[in-house]
C-alpha cells in the first residue's frame, strides 16, 4: 500500500509551497470553504464531552441523521443509522462485513479500491455508461459478476457514488435503476455513497438507489462536503429497513466497536444540528453549490478550449478532461504516453497539481485527469468568503486571473 492519491496530492501541494515554488492545487477534494460560524460556535460548546458514547452514536445525531434522509425522500428510523468518524470507517467496515469481492465502476474514487484490496480483494471493475459517472454499467456489470462467479470468485457488494468523484456527473435515473435490478438479481449489496448529494447543481428528482433497491441499499454520507468539514471526521450511514439491513448494522456495528469506539463526541453535536437542516446552514451549502458550479463550469471550458474532451460537470468539485484528442502532440513534444505521464509534466515543468485517470481505475494509457476546483476559491477566508457570496464566483478577480493563468499553461503544454 501506498499514501492515498488524494493526501499525497495535499502533502506535495504543501511541499512546494514551502520550497517556495509556484503551485496550483488542483488536486486533492476538499470543499476549500470557511466553517461556518454556528456550527464552530456548536463544536466549541460540545468541547467538554470527552466521555465515550454509544457504539451507533448518540440519540440526537442519529434522529438528525434520520430526519435529514426522510426529508430528502427516504424515509428512515433513527435505528437505521450509525455514526463512524468519517464515511471512509464506514465504507471499511461494509466492505469487511459484507464478504466476498467488490465491483466498482471504472473509474471510481481512489479509496474503494484500496480498501477492498486491504482485505484481500481484487476489485472488479465495470465501466460506466457513456457520458455518465458513478455508477456501472448494467448490462456490463452482470457478465462480469456472472463470469467472475465462473471463476470461482464471490462478488456480493457494488458500490457506486452520486454525483461522482472523480467524474463531477450524476448518473441517470435510468441507469441507476437497470443497475439496481441487476443487483437484485445477483443478489449483491449496494453501497450507495451520497457525500455530494446536497452539491448537485440542477433541481430535479434525484437517483438513489435506494429509492429501487430499499432492501439492499446502505447509504452513505458526511459533513466533509457540503459543509466543507473534511477535517471534523464525522460521518452516518443508513441501513435498509430490512433483514439484510439489520445483519449489516449489526455486523457494522460490532466492527466500530473494535475500530473506534465511539465517533468523538463534539463531533456528533454538531452533526446533529448540521443534520437538522437549519435555515442558515441550507443557505451556506446553497451558496456552496452555486460556487462549485460556477467554477466547475469555467475550468470545463478552460479545458475543452486547449483541445480536452470534457463533460459538464453535474456537482461535487471536480472536472474530468481528457487529453486523447491531444496525444500526438503530447507524445511528440513531452514524451507523454499515459496519465502518470500527464500529471508529471504539468506539476515538474507548470506546477499544476492534479491526480492522473489511472489513480481512479481508468486504463493507465488513458490521458485523463481528475481535476478539484477549490484550489482556486482564494488565497484567504476572505477572499474564499467573497466568492462564495459572489453573484458569478467565477468572475472574481483572483479567480479569473487563476482561470488565465491555467488557460495559459494548457496553451504551453499542447501547443
Amino acid at each position: 500500500m501506498t499514501v492515498s492519491a488524494t493526501l499525497a496530492a495535499n502533502e506535495a501541494i504543501a511541499a512546494r509551497r514551502a520550497a517556495g515554488q509556484e503551485v496550483l492545487a488542483l488536486g486533492f477534494g476538499e470543499a476549500g470553504i470557511p466553517v461556518h460560524p454556528l456550527l464552530a460556535q456548536r463544536l466549541a460548546q460540545a468541547a467538554a464531552g470527552t466521555s465515550y458514547g454509544p457504539v451507533a452514536g448518540i440519540d440526537a445525531a442519529r434522529e438528525a441523521a434520520s430526519g435529514y434522509w426522510t426529508r430528502r425522500g427516504l424515509p428512515t428510523d433513527p435505528s437505521q443509522v450509525l455514526l463512524g468518524p468519517g464515511s471512509k470507517p464506514l465504507l471499511y467496515s461494509l466492505l469487511y462485513a459484507t464478504g466476498g469481492d467488490v465491483v466498482l465502476p471504472k473509474p471510481a474514487w481512489v479509496s474503494y479500491a484500496a480498501q477492498a484490496e486491504l482485505i484481500g480483494r481484487e476489485p472488479i471493475r465495470v465501466p460506466v455508461p457513456e457520458g455518465e459517472g458513478g455508477v456501472p454499467e448494467a448490462e456490463a456489470m452482470e457478465a462480469a459478476v456472472r463470469q467472475a462467479r465462473r471463476q470461482g470468485r464471490d462478488p456480493r457488494i457494488v458500490v457506486v457514488t452520486l454525483p461522482d468523484n472523480p467524474t463531477g456527473r450524476l448518473a441517470s435515473e435510468r441507469s441507476v435503476k437497470a443497475m439496481c435490478e441487476v443487483a437484485r438479481e445477483l443478489d449483491l449489496v449496494i453501497v450507495a455513497d451520497e457525500i455530494y448529494r446536497d452539491l448537485v447543481f440542477a433541481d430535479g428528482p434525484f437517483p438513489s438507489p435506494a429509492s429501487w433497491a430499499p432492501e439492499r441499499t446502505v447509504t452513505t454520507t458526511s459533513l466533509s462536503k457540503n459543509f466543507a468539514l473534511g477535517g471534523w471526521r464525522v460521518g452516518a450511514a443508513r441501513f435498509p429497513a430490512s433483514p439484510l439491513g439489520e445483519r449489516l448494522r449489526e455486523a457494522v456495528r460490532d466492527i466500530a466497536s473494535e475500530l473506534w469506539s465511539s465517533t468523538p463526541m463534539p463531533m456528533q453535536h454538531a452533526a446533529a444540528y448540521a443534520w437538522s437542516d437549519p435555515q442558515e446552514l441550507l443557505e451556506r451549502v446553497a451558496a456552496s453549490r452555486r460556487l462549485h458550479g460556477s467554477v466547475t463550469s469555467a475550468v470545463a471550458g478552460v479545458f475543452a478550449n486547449a483541445g480536452c474532451e470534457v463533460s459538464a460537470p453535474q456537482g461535487g468539485f471536480y472536472v474530468w478532461p481528457d487529453f486523447e484528442p491531444l496525444r500526438g502532440t503530447l507524445a511528440e513534444r513531452w514524451g507523454i504516453a499515459t496519465s502518470a505521464d500527464l500529471a508529471r509534466v504539468l506539476l515538474e515543468h507548470f506546477g499544476v497539481v492534479v491526480l492522473p485517470g489511472s489513480a481512479f481505475g481508468d486504463d493507465p494509457r488513458s490521458l485523463t485527469l481528475r481535476v478539484a476546483v477549490p484550489g482556486i476559491y482564494g488565497e484567504s477566508d476572505s477572499e474564499r468568503l467573497a466568492a462564495l457570496v459572489a453573484a458569478e464566483p467565477a468572475a472574481m478577480p483572483w479567480i479569473a486571473e487563476t482561470l488565465d493563468g491555467l488557460r495559459a499553461k494548457l496553451a504551453a503544454l499542447t501547443a
